[in-house]
């Protein structure tokens, strides 16, 4: 593999990719790279974070894709961080999955990745480790698909007395959630929650 500085562009890539992660067939299309290419590099990247005591991040492989994630080592300082003032915000990817959630519920994930066009297994993840949502059924068909809804902490999160408090839908001749709905809801549910969130 040439001289090209393929583990600093698979960092890079890891790292933009954030809470979503990457799947080995991302990383093969993007890099252009053999399936025994791709492993060898995340390997090698894997033992580099490993390695090196002085390195903060490692790469986990959850739910089919890999992440960059902090090293358990260091989990004492992270729990100081999370507990401190201000840090109980959401990122961007699990706030229009909760948003998508609170208002299509019950609703499976497939249903929510087709509204959000991507990837939401890992927003799915956070939300429920925040105890933001629950599985509240199962589909009926092949499958039976899990069904995701709200839960109290939920309306405790946002401070609401119900989830008809929620900023309403934008109107839509076909009564569909569209994408360009969607976009305007997430800006309108993301302003109305910074009132009790400081959501950056």
């Amino acid at each position: 593999m040439d001289n090209i500085n393929w583990k600093g562009i698979l960092e890079s890539l890891l790292f933009a990719a954030g809470d979503e992660g990457l799947s080995l067939k991302q990383i093969m299309t993007v890099m252009e790279l053999e399936e025994f290419q791709a492993v060898e590099l995340v390997e090698q990247l894997k033992q580099d974070y490993e390695m090196d005591n002085g390195r903060g991040i490692a790469i986990v492989e959850l739910a089919g894709t890999y992440q960059l994630a902090t090293k358990k080592d260091n989990s004492l300082y992270l729990k100081r961080l999370v507990e401190s003032p201000g840090m109980s915000t959401l990122s961007q990817a699990a706030l229009e999955t909760l948003a998508i959630i609170s208002y299509k519920q019950p609703i499976t994930r497939i249903e929510i990745e087709e509204i959000r066009g991507v990837k939401t297994e890992r927003p799915l993840q956070t939300l429920t480790s925040k105890g933001l949502i629950k599985e509240v059924g199962r589909a009926n068909g092949a499958g039976r698909a899990r069904l995701y809804g709200t839960t109290k902490e939920f309306l405790d999160y946002f401070g609401l007395k119900d989830i008809k408090e929620l900023p309403p839908l934008p109107e839509s001749t076909d009564n569909d959630f569209e994408q360009d709905d969607a976009d305007l809801f997430f800006e309108k549910f993301q302003e109305t929650m910074e009132t009790s969130l400081d959501i950056e």
